[in-house]
């Protein structure tokens, strides 16, 4: 049995969930806060940088979502989540690094945390963070809605990790009033989300966020 390791609300460890079941890998999960003070030693030793998620497979431990992800694939039966063609492959992995160098910062650090999530915590929570990252979303967004001009998901004719790996960031970005709207500017990447939230893994995997104690953005 597989361990992984994570936060209820951290992204990364939602889209790391939503591959092991679109994959139908069964795993245990294990709650880490990364933000606490007391973190456990041990998981410092599995995750030096204090993040999650991370995954245990036996004595083979893991750290960073793409590596466990691609892992997973790689390893276990179940539909294959990265296409075998070049292009194909090529397109992927460009796809992921837009996720993770352009996308998560403006849609998650800075729009759902500041204008969702911080507010119903009641933690501390900067307007302008928001305002700086719907700003920063609009190239984002332009971008992932041409890839996403090519049919039902964005590499190919099945679904893939980049599909994966995005679904949770525009979920946690539409959160927000503000993010909804500027998704809807965006019809193909609109029409993309709209369907792959559908899927059973998507719902089941969706974590619960707590009430609003704000008004949002």
């Amino acid at each position: 049995m597989l361990d992984l390791y994570g936060y209820t609300y951290s992204v990364y460890a939602w889209i790391a969930r939503l591959v092991l079941h679109e994959k139908g890998v069964g795993y245990r999960w294990v709650e880490v806060n990364p933000f606490a003070d007391d973190m456990d030693p041990d998981y410092l030793a599995t995750h030096p940088f204090r993040r999650v998620p991370a995954l245990a497979d036996g004595d083979f431990v893991l750290y960073e979502t793409g590596a466990i992800t691609r892992y997973i694939d790689e390893k276990f039966p179940g539909p294959r989540l990265q296409p075998a063609a070049p292009c194909a492959r090529a397109r992927l992995n460009q796809i992921l690094s837009v996720i993770d160098g352009y996308a998560y910062r403006p849609l998650v650090r800075q729009v759902f945390s500041h204008g969702v999530m911080r507010p119903r915590f009641a933690w501390p929570a900067d307007p302008d963070q928001v305002a700086r990252g719907l700003a920063a979303s609009k190239r984002v967004l332009d971008a992932l809605d041409r890839l996403a001009d090519g049919g039902e998901f964005l590499v190919g004719p099945d679904l893939s990790l980049a599909d994966l790996h995005l679904a949770p960031m525009l979920s946690y970005f539409c959160e927000a009033e503000a993010g909804r709207r500027a998704l809807d500017a965006h019809a193909a990447l609109r029409r993309w989300f709209e369907s792959v939230i559908q899927r059973p893994a998507f719902r089941d995997t969706r974590p619960a966020l707590p009430a609003a104690t704000a008004a949002r953005v």
